[in-house]
């Protein structure tokens, strides 16, 4: 319903390219061009500064981008409001997710969401914690779930459940029959860690500062960037690694992992993340309440 042209505008000034928003929008280059000429004579002043292949909001352009996120949001607050009326939860659901997530807990979420309400479309972008919560303030996603609550200005946090990180070995190994691993026993451990960048290699290697053990002690065999290809590796029996319960629960069942919890245990949150000050779909808040308490049984590992 919103003017096309503000909706141009407001995707440029979000990227601060034309390239970019073309591609988002599925238009031309030239097209987006245009159609923020037009804007800027509607309004006979500038919008962009263009300098050395880079573009940069005027003063009157940071104005409009103000208004074009408040009028463009009361425009789709309205279209949901007025779909609402109809009784029927659809329409697309934007989700955004950390790696760990995304791959051990959201899919079955997702596949029993789909069975109850068929008519919602639900699109997942996985990424780390940080760019998640970036996306959810930009408003390029309504949700997101991480791994720790975050605290960027344009977002609200919500905890949904806690995860436990566990040490991880083959059956065979000595920490199998441990009833916990005291992060001191790690040191003298081949080990396999995430990458740097990592929000669970973060998390774990300040827990472990905690506990007066450095990072930089650890005999780290192999840096590797998920945990699919982590429990693949200590499952050859080259070392032990720290990952969350919730991503074993499969290889616990069938024994080829033994998952030992750290002692003190080592327990971070999962948590819902929205944009700041936004209208809140029923279709959004459906998902939510559908998905909080079958999170919390998956990463209980059950």
């Amino acid at each position: 319903m919103a003017d096309r042209r503000l909706q141009v505008f407001h995707t440029v000034a979000r990227h601060l390219s034309f390239t970019r928003a073309a591609d988002q929008l599925c238009m031309t280059q030239p097209a987006v061009t245009f159609q923020v000429k037009q804007l800027e004579a509607e309004f006979h002043a500038r919008l962009f500064e263009r300098n050395h292949g880079r573009i940069s909001l005027t003063p009157a352009g940071r104005l409009v981008l103000d208004y074009a996120e408040r009028i463009l949001g009361l425009s789709q607050e309205m279209e949901t409001r007025v779909a609402e009326l109809t009784g029927a939860t659809s329409g697309p659901l934007m989700l955004g997710a950390s790696t760990t997530i995304a791959e051990f807990i959201l899919p079955r979420v997702l596949g029993e969401f789909k069975a109850a309400y068929p008519q919602v479309h639900a699109h997942l972008t996985v990424g780390n914690s940080e760019t998640i919560a970036n996306r959810v303030a930009e408003h390029a996603l309504d949700v997101g779930l991480i791994e720790s609550p975050s605290h960027l200005a344009g977002v609200e946090s919500a905890v949904c459940c806690e995860d436990e990180l566990v040490v991880i070995c083959p059956g065979s190994h000595r920490f199998a029959g441990a009833g916990a691993v005291k992060p001191r026993d790690l040191a003298g451990e081949p080990y396999v860690s995430r990458e740097l960048g990592s929000g669970t290699r973060e998390f774990t290697d300040q827990y472990l500062r905690r506990c007066d053990v450095a990072p930089e002690d650890l005999n780290v065999v192999m840096e590797l960037g998920s945990p699919e290809a982590i429990k693949g590796v200590v499952e050859t029996g080259l070392g032990v690694s720290i990952v969350s319960r919730a991503t074993v629960a499969k290889e616990r069942r069938l024994g080829t992992l033994a998952a030992v919890p750290l002692e003190p245990r080592l327990i971070r949150t999962f948590s819902f993340v929205h944009p700041r000050e936004r209208f809140r779909s029923r279709l959004l808040t459906t998902f939510v309440e559908f998905a909080t308490p079958r999170i919390k049984k998956l990463a209980d590992g059950a």
